[in-house]
């Protein structure tokens, strides 16, 4: 008994840094910026990787591989080197409600609508939190702008983050659904049991 939790347990740290990796991976590639008349933004497949990993770990698990992979990729950015734990917090929610929702709602029965819905409900936290982070840490206390000003130039991270998180939920789903297939062929089940 205690050998087979101890395996379990070495499973899970293995998925854990394997997941984090692609997160941070993710998080770079193709890493294309989209000008805005408010700003720069940033298209890339690390929010695809964050709901994957709630939907293969589960929700602490899941949350832990999003946010340490999404903490790695901001401290090798110097611009971001700054923002790492804010970023853990940030992203970890991401995997939580995505492993929350599919665990916990789904009972964890893989089928592309019950992980699109988890991914979608992960995508919502997420920029809900990104656009308060935005709002209070970027543009009151760094940048220190007038509420106003701060406000304006959180909506100007809006139409990127609705794009990333539309294509998390359309592709977070296929590889989850094709990736417990090949746990459950694998004999190792679903990861988060």
């Amino acid at each position: 008994m205690n050998q087979s939790k101890n395996r379990k347990t070495v499973l899970m740290i293995c998925m854990v840094a394997m997941m984090a990796a692609l997160v941070a991976v993710g998080s770079k590639i193709p890493d294309i910026q989209i000008p805005s008349p408010l700003g720069t933004n940033r298209f890339h497949l690390g929010n695809v990787m964050c709901a994957l990993s709630g939907l293969l770990l589960g929700p602490w698990w899941g949350a832990l591989a999003a946010g340490l992979g999404s903490a790695i990729f901001d401290l090798f950015d110097p611009l971001r080197i700054m923002e790492a734990p804010i970023t853990f917090v940030t992203k970890g929610v991401y995997g939580l409600a995505a492993g929350a929702v599919f665990f916990k709602v789904f009972k964890g029965r893989s089928n592309y609508v019950n992980e699109a819905v988890a991914s979608a409900a992960a995508a919502v936290s997420y920029i809900a939190i990104y656009m308060v982070k935005c709002f209070v840490y970027n543009g009151l206390l760094v940048k220190g702008l007038s509420p106003d000003a701060a406000w304006i130039a959180t909506l100007g991270k809006l139409p990127s983050s609705l794009f990333n998180g539309i294509v998390a939920v359309i592709f977070a789903p296929i590889l989850g659904v094709a990736l417990h297939k090949a746990l459950k062929s694998a004999h190792l089940g679903r990861a988060a049991d």
